[in-house]
């Protein structure tokens, strides 16, 4: 499977929604504090996550 920019994405964006859905149905939190707190917080944890995997990857496949 090849993974440009569209397919990372989309996944990405998949798992998010996934995850703060699973959090909002689970009536765990309140939903104002999942939005407001959690889904941030979750963006940019994987956003960071994301990047930091990208740059390991292209490092492996240089050397």
């Amino acid at each position: 499977m090849e993974f440009d920019r569209n397919t990372t994405l989309g996944i990405f964006l998949l798992l998010v929604v996934v995850g703060v859905g699973g959090l909002v149905g689970s009536s765990v939190m309140a939903t104002s504090t999942v939005l407001m707190m959690v889904l941030p917080s979750v963006l940019v944890f994987g956003g960071v996550c994301l990047f930091l995997g990208m740059r390991y990857g292209e490092y492996r496949a240089t050397n």
